[in-house]
């Protein structure tokens, strides 16, 4: 199991993410935008940079619905490959069996 710290440090960090995504996104559309004049851009990307840094994305671990564990993670479960290995052992997830030959 992760410490508990850092899983509730990932869960706040998620929160602010979505907190400030209309935000960011605005600002990025500014500065990707070929019509926006050199000033646009260049209030728009002080902008972004006066914001959290918690408030980018990929500031964002992924981590084990089971565990906590940030490595080793399958997106397609959502847990760890150690969790899931368990949890088809089990037969709790659909279509996964144990192979052996």
């Amino acid at each position: 199991m992760a410490k508990i710290s850092k899983v509730v440090m990932n869960e706040k960090r998620k929160r602010r993410v979505a907190l400030w995504a209309d935000r960011r996104a605005d600002a990025k559309r500014i500065i990707n935008d070929p019509k926006s004049t050199p000033e646009q851009v260049d209030a728009a990307v002080v902008l972004l940079q006066k914001m959290p840094r918690d408030a980018s994305p990929v500031r964002v671990r992924n981590r084990c619905s089971q565990t906590g564990r940030p490595r080793g993670f399958l997106r397609k479960f959502g847990v760890s490959r150690v969790a899931l290995r368990d949890l088809a052992r089990e037969g709790q997830i659909p279509g996964v069996v144990k192979s052996s030959w």
